[in-house]
């Protein structure tokens, strides 16, 4: 039988290759491939459209421009139409005293007719109440309130969506450090199989290598499961069917920052967030002027106009319809109500004084936001540049080691251990690539830029 030491560097190198074709054509039918590749900008464009968190703040947009036409709509005169039927089987009697008649006592008197009708119709106009101007500045200010938490919604969106799609795409360059181990144990495994059956290599060594590819290959299963469980919150964000299937692109690159330390915190002021809670701040005013406008008088106008008729005989003509028409205003003049008022505008001033706070503690928030990221993103990439030579030296250690096992000089543990270093070295590149550009999201979103992303 021919021995391994005998094999020649081409066999070696047959060999190799002929374990790395049979475990990367298994890596591919597990992960079917897909022509649909989605760019970040595409899938942000596709969330735009499908969300479902996005399609009901347009909604409450659209309810804040309904909001308008109907304060609006009380302004304008109002025309209502009146009609009643009433058939008196018996009518009321009234006692009226027999001196008016020339007779003695109380006489029992029946007015009415059987049947009366009646119909009309009644305008009204409202010509000053400050209370509805007010409103109608509010109701504006309330639309505008709606289409902010609209576009709040829509960078929520975004940056959950391009959250949730970074996690992914740096899962799939997991893949990519799993696979590649697991290709040389598996050729590694072969090769010590040889030398076994040659009597090169005991027993014990070849089940440590197996030890270490079933573990590599649970990792691998449980990456598998957290993959799928990554794109299925992908496509929730998104609003995509979860049967819906696509590959990420890898060349996805966040918005280059600049200096992030020469920008400062000074963005915040811009951010919607910030608007909104001026928003809620001028909304409460108006409710303050709201409040006050009650003390103003208020003056309409109206006016009927309206056809009756009384019979006996619901269908004799002979007995007329009768018309009545009245025109005139009314004058509404609030005296005293109590304090009411008052302690109503006392109440909106407290509400205006947590607003106040609120933004005091967003101003806050947003810069320990924006500092945060700015140190990460400092930090990453000194981990980034710190872990890209660790690798270099991780493989340089596991090429180095793999020629001194199999000249037969360094131990199979020195090897397995350099393997596990390698791999380790990968997973923490891939993991503070990861950590950058989460920071640089979150540094985008604290700046109020992150719709840039669409670009």
């Amino acid at each position: 039988m021919m021995k391994i030491n005998s094999l020649k560097p081409q066999l070696w190198m047959l060999l190799l290759l002929g374990g790395l074709l049979p475990v990367s054509l298994a890596r591919a039918q597990e992960r079917p491939a897909t022509d649909k590749v989605l760019s970040l900008q595409e899938s942000l464009r596709y969330a735009l459209e499908q969300s479902e968190q996005l399609k009901k703040a347009r909604y409450d947009e659209q309810i804040g421009e309904q909001k308008i036409k109907e304060v609006r709509g009380s302004g304008l005169p109002q025309l209502s139409g009146s009609g009643s039927f009433d058939y008196y089987p018996s009518l009321p009697t009234q006692i009226l005293p027999g001196a008016m008649f020339g007779a003695d006592g109380d006489i029992p008197v029946q007015f009415g007719k059987d049947f009366n009708v009646s119909g009309g119709v009644q305008l009204t106009q409202l010509l000053f109440n400050k209370s509805f101007f007010v409103g109608l500045e509010a109701a504006k200010s309330t639309q505008d309130l709606y289409r902010l938490r609209r576009e709040m919604a829509e960078e929520e969106v975004i940056y959950n969506v391009s959250s949730s799609y970074l996690q992914v795409l740096q899962t799939q360059e997991q893949f990519k450090t799993i696979d590649a181990n697991l290709e040389r144990l598996i050729q590694l495994e072969k090769i010590m199989q040889l030398q076994y059956e040659n009597d090169l290599v005991k027993k014990v060594d070849i089940n440590r290598l197996k030890v270490n590819r079933t573990n590599l290959q649970n990792q691998q299963q449980n990456l598998e499961t957290a993959y799928e469980q990554q794109k299925n919150y992908l496509k929730f964000f998104m609003g995509m069917p979860l049967e819906g299937d696509f590959m990420l692109d890898p060349d996805t690159e966040i918005l280059d920052l600049g200096n992030p330390l020469s920008r400062g915190t000074d963005a915040a002021v811009s951010r919607l967030e910030h608007q909104l809670l001026n928003k809620q701040k001028e909304l409460n005013n108006y409710q303050i002027s709201n409040i006050r406008a009650g003390y103003y008088p208020s003056l309409s106008a109206y006016g009927n106009y309206s056809y009756m008729t009384m019979r006996n005989d619901l269908f004799d003509n002979q007995v007329p319809w009768f018309l009545t028409s009245v025109v005139g205003l009314k004058l509404n003049v609030p005296i005293f109500d109590g304090f009411q008022k008052k302690a109503q505008v006392r109440q909106v001033k407290l509400e205006i004084n947590k607003i106040d706070e609120d933004i005091a503690l967003y101003n806050k928030n947003t810069a320990v936001v924006m500092a945060n990221a700015t140190r990460q993103v400092q930090n990453s990439l000194n981990a980034i540049e710190a872990q890209k030579g660790n690798v270099e030296l991780a493989c340089d250690v596991y090429n180095t080691t793999n020629e001194l096992y199999t000249e037969g000089i360094s131990p199979l543990t020195d090897l397995l251990e350099a393997e596990v270093s390698l791999r380790e070295a990968e997973t923490n590149l891939n993991n503070e690539i990861l950590k950058y550009k989460l920071a640089r999201l979150s540094y985008l979103q604290a700046g109020g830029e992150i719709k840039n992303l669409l670009k």
